[in-house]
């Protein structure tokens, strides 16, 4: 088994994603963020027309900025020009409230998450690094009724803690965090999706991949996507996170490098 060597018995602090990690957000995100997405293409001359689906298939682990930055650059349309620079941000604008509006409807508690969760602060710091808006993450830790789990100064935003907006994959957001944090050799990351996986193993952070929200006939896929970009671990649940964790600290290190990942339900 693949653990032991992997993850130190120091590490102190889970760094985690939020959207599709720590509650089921993506689907309904990408429901009320569509109708903006497509209204962007429209204004930027793109005939191109999307589904909720397809966004949240093509974009997970992205924020809106870099989904629209991605397309237009896609379908030929000049991202470095001022113009679309300032309408780019009063679209980011616009669809981060439709899609926090629409969060603070649909989202509720995962007693499951929610246990694992509080079991996991009485030995880890826990953090939040999302490719989200600060207020976004803000008000789906409130719905889900994990706010008290992480504190303000815990909480990293690639949208609005960095100097200059980004999204995962870039590693920028859990490099700040870790800095901040001065974790940068104790922590490891939890992710759903391959760009956020990347951008935490770029960090040089171990990570570990959880499906516990993704759809059951799009495991396999993310299974592999999450390989290739360098997951130490993948997971299915909080429980089964709990349960890799303390494995790791009871067993001792391994010195061979050979085994491959393994899925732990």
């Amino acid at each position: 088994m693949r653990p032991p060597d992997l993850i130190a018995s120091s590490i102190h602090t889970l760094l985690c994603d939020a959207d599709g990690t720590l509650f089921a957000s993506e689907e309904p995100a990408f429901d009320a963020s569509v109708d903006v997405t497509n209204r962007c293409m429209e204004r930027l001359g793109i005939e191109r027309r999307f589904t909720a689906s397809e966004l949240r298939l093509g974009s997970s682990g992205k924020n809106f900025r870099a989904t629209i930055t991605e397309l237009a650059e896609l379908y030929g349309v000049a991202i470095e020009d001022d113009e679309f620079r300032t309408a780019l941000d009063g679209w980011v604008t616009e669809e981060n409230e439709a899609v926090i509006a629409h969060l603070a409807e649909v989202l509720a508690p995962d007693p499951e998450v929610s246990s694992s969760l509080r079991r996991l602060s009485q030995q880890f710091e826990l953090a939040v690094v999302s490719s989200s808006a600060q207020h976004r993450v803000d008000v789906c830790l409130e719905q889900t009724e994990l706010s008290d789990l992480f504190a303000a100064k815990r909480r990293f935003s690639a949208q609005d803690s960095l100097p200059v907006p980004t999204s995962k994959p870039d590693p920028a957001i859990y490099q700040l965090a870790a800095e901040r944090l001065q974790v940068s050799t104790h922590a490891i990351a939890v992710e759903d999706a391959a760009a956020g996986a990347e951008s935490a193993v770029r960090a040089g952070l171990p990570t570990v991949g959880m499906l516990c929200f993704v759809p059951l006939e799009e495991r396999a896929q993310r299974i592999r996507d999450l390989e290739d970009v360098g997951v130490v671990d993948t997971v299915t649940s909080w429980p089964a996170l709990e349960r890799l964790l303390s494995l790791t600290r009871r067993a001792p290190r391994r010195t061979d490098q050979t085994s491959t990942v393994k899925v732990h339900p």
